[in-house]
């Protein structure tokens, strides 16, 4: 289960894609998240994933 705090959720999800997840959508299916509402609830708080940086910025 993700962190619900939004801020926690961006350093648990950028931690999480540079040690272990060559992508965003590698993650989501690993963990079982939903990647639009975790891309929904990260916006929410100014941050987008890029994926040549493999990382919510």
């Amino acid at each position: 289960m993700l962190p619900s705090d939004p801020i926690i959720l961006l350093s648990y999800v950028n931690t999480k894609l540079r040690d272990s997840y060559a992508s965003l959508a590698l993650l989501c299916e690993e963990e079982s998240a939903d990647e639009a509402a975790l891309r929904a609830a990260l916006a929410e708080v100014g941050y987008e994933y890029d994926p040549a940086q493999n990382q919510f910025v």
